[in-house]
């Protein structure tokens, strides 16, 4: 199956939804995160709020109606109807406690995973936390900075409104809808952030240049097969030279050298999944020595595959 780099990531990350919660509440409000996920997505569905990263010396950023926050590194956050509006209660292991430590009596079960007063004049917030998987997860974490916004619009509009639509019913197969309803709204955000980022990753601005890009996607597409610059180039129509200067160029680091640490990615998580030996996570990210394999593997990672291996945590 040919993939580009993003879904690639997405695919094996396995995104998860962990948990699901629309708050309509009116104003005066606050709720901490003390101890967030790695990925956490936030959406004004109707209404103002703003974000805080505490300890960040960040300012709070404010969002509109239709916009979309996303929380990475499973930092401290507030969510509030002002900046101004004194912490009341702070989310911690998954219970709820008040400003003065002491634990708090839930918001009021409004419908299947919404809270609040659901009084007129209320915000609709609605938060979904992701945990992602391994080295993959944590390199598709990279791409965003501890607090990305996405502002509202019409490509992301339709999938919040099926959202809202979706998020307070109870019926068959409804987590089901929610996890893929979810999915196209990350997606979407990641997409929009990249894209209208001042600084988007590298390799996501190459994806535009046809031959770089071409390239990126078999790369992720067969990472064990035996590539070499000049093959690469021939698949895309380029002389060796012009596609490694391309490719440099666009991506910020040549060929082999992303292809070389995307392995080595692909390994790790290969080392914490499975019990496979290191002979046979070699030879399935394109290593036929595993000495060889276990070299690149302990520059990339400071440790030989066995000992990095047994410093998982069990």
């Amino acid at each position: 199956m040919r993939m580009d780099v993003l879904t690639d990531l997405l695919h094996r990350a396995r995104a998860s939804t962990a948990l699901v919660r629309q708050l309509i509440q009116r104003p005066p409000w606050s709720v901490t995160y003390a101890d967030a996920p790695p990925l956490t997505v936030l959406t004004t569905l109707g209404g103002h709020a703003s974000i805080r990263l505490d300890g960040s010396g960040a300012e709070p950023v404010h969002l509109a109606a239709g916009d979309i926050a996303l929380v990475t590194g499973g930092g401290r956050h507030t969510i509030a109807d002002d900046p101004g509006t004194e912490r009341q209660f702070t989310i911690r292991g998954g219970r709820k406690y008040l400003a003065n430590g002491q634990p708090a009596a839930g918001h009021p079960n409004l419908a299947p995973r919404t809270y609040g007063d659901g009084l007129p004049g209320a915000t609709t917030m609605l938060r979904a936390a992701y945990e992602l998987h391994g080295d993959v997860g944590d390199r598709l974490l990279a791409l965003l900075p501890p607090l990305a916004v996405v502002p509202a619009g019409p490509r992301t509009s339709a999938a919040l409104d099926l959202l809202a639509a979706e998020v307070s019913r109870d019926e068959p197969g409804q987590d089901a809808v929610l996890t893929r309803v979810l999915d196209l709204v990350l997606v979407l955000a990641l997409r929009a952030w990249c894209a209208e980022s001042a600084m988007p990753p590298a390799w996501y601005r190459a994806l535009s240049d046809p031959a770089v890009g071409e390239a990126l996607r078999l790369l992720h597409t067969d990472p064990a097969r035996r590539w070499t610059v000049a093959g690469l180039g021939t698949e895309i129509g380029l002389s060796r030279a012009a596609f490694a200067a391309r490719f440099t160029a666009l991506v910020g680091e040549p060929p082999l050298t992303y292809l070389t640490g995307w392995r080595m990615t692909l390994a790790a998580d290969l080392l914490r999944d499975t019990e496979k030996t290191v002979a046979a996570v070699a030879g399935e990210v394109g290593y036929a020595d595993a000495f060889a394999f276990s070299v690149a593997f302990k520059r990339a990672r400071g440790a030989s595959p066995s000992a990095w291996r047994r410093s998982l945590p069990r």
